[in-house]
């Protein structure tokens, strides 16, 4: 029994040892490199609050009381890896969003694809939100929602922090200075299947600032104050990597779209540029890589929909759900859905009372 036992060992180690040898020839060292902003990009609105570095590889949006600006790819992709490091306006930004993301809104009017990195600004001392959502074929009721804080000044004019995108029709990873913090399989085994909530058509990439106000800021408690600003975000080191779907970007949505939806040989095409984009080293999460997304969604995650039972009492199928972390959802998160505080009420003896007939209504994000 003890020899088979030891048998059995070495086969498995021999096993995990071709694995790994496996891994590591198919890994490559791929590098991103960064692009001017004409290589790759065209204005998108707002042009006349754009202006670029001497050089083209940097360029700084700004909101005005006027107008807000952005610009966007020359091309749609099939899948990819997309880059950008960002710096964002300094002080009182309540209500101003910046966005660096992937979509097909403007083709796919109500069956879109998006793949968000969004900036929530905040009053003066108090620090900018950063959140993820995911959307697939139209799922805005849907919302994949999560939000963070970063352990870092994003507003620093010393450095500006990278933050990046890798889509596959295998996973969505988003990378913060090249740490995974969020990663979204596209299916696994059984219930896991995200099925057509998940990014299937080709998508542009979008770099905007805006007005929020709605929304941005204690759901929409704070607005833009237009006397605080102007307000600039600085975009530099841009990267696309991906397979192109179109080769220009076309005026006419309706064109634009029956030339995506129709890409079978595109699709073909790009086939072997997501595998060497899956082979590359950024893409590969190792245990180490896994290590660190958990450090980092452990110290810095606010809120996740994988752990909002008002919302959603049944989690998504791709949430790996820590029960312990979820009983404490309230203790440490934000939620977009308000609850009952009871506030308590002093008597004529000097003795605190509750009155339970009286209730306010409050966000968790309104704490802070």
């Amino acid at each position: 029994m003890a020899a088979w036992q030891q048998h059995h060992q070495q086969i498995a180690l021999l096993v995990a040892a071709a694995a790994l040898l496996i891994t590591m020839l198919m890994t490559r060292r791929v590098e991103a490199s960064t692009m001017a902003l004409d290589e790759g990009f065209i204005p998108l609105f707002g042009e006349a609050n754009m202006e670029r570095s001497p050089d083209g590889r940097a360029v700084s949006l700004t909101l005005n009381r006027y107008s807000g600006s952005g610009f966007i790819s020359s091309h749609y992709y099939h899948h990819g890896f997309f880059s950008a490091a960002i710096r964002l306006p300094k002080d009182h930004t309540a209500g101003v969003v910046v966005a660096f993301y992937l979509s097909n809104g403007d083709v796919f009017e109500k069956k879109h694809d998006e793949l968000d990195f969004e900036f929530l600004g905040n009053r003066r001392r108090h620090e900018w939100r950063l959140q993820t959502n995911v959307y697939g074929n139209g799922s805005t009721e849907r919302g994949r929602e999560e939000r963070y804080l970063m352990p870092f000044d994003p507003t620093s004019d010393s450095e500006s922090h990278r933050f990046s995108i890798l889509w596959s029709s295998r996973a969505v990873i988003f990378y913060v200075d090249g740490v995974p913090v969020r990663e979204v399989p596209s299916r696994g085994s059984g219930a896991t299947d995200m099925g057509g909530d998940y990014p299937s058509k080709p998508m542009a990439v979008y770099a905007t600032i805006w007005d929020g106000s709605t929304w941005a800021t204690d759901n929409g408690r704070y607005k833009v104050n237009y006397k605080r600003g102007p307000f600039t975000a600085d975009f530099s080191d841009l990267v696309l990597r991906g397979c192109p779907a179109a080769a220009v970007r076309l005026d006419d949505p309706a064109a634009l779209q029956l030339q995506l939806t129709g890409a079978g040989e595109d699709r073909d095409r790009c086939a072997g540029a997501e595998f060497e984009l899956m082979t590359a080293e950024y893409a590969i999460m190792t245990p180490r890589k896994r290590m660190e997304m958990r450090r980092w969604r452990q110290r810095q995650m606010l809120y996740t929909v994988c752990y909002d039972t008002n919302r959603y009492p049944v989690p998504f199928p791709e949430c790996d759900v820590n029960m312990a972390q979820r009983q404490k959802f309230w203790e440490w998160g934000e939620s977009k859905v308000v609850r009952p505080r009871v506030r308590g009420r002093r008597s004529s003896s000097g003795s605190s009372k509750r009155r339970p007939a009286i209730t306010q209504l409050v966000s968790l994000q309104q704490a802070d």
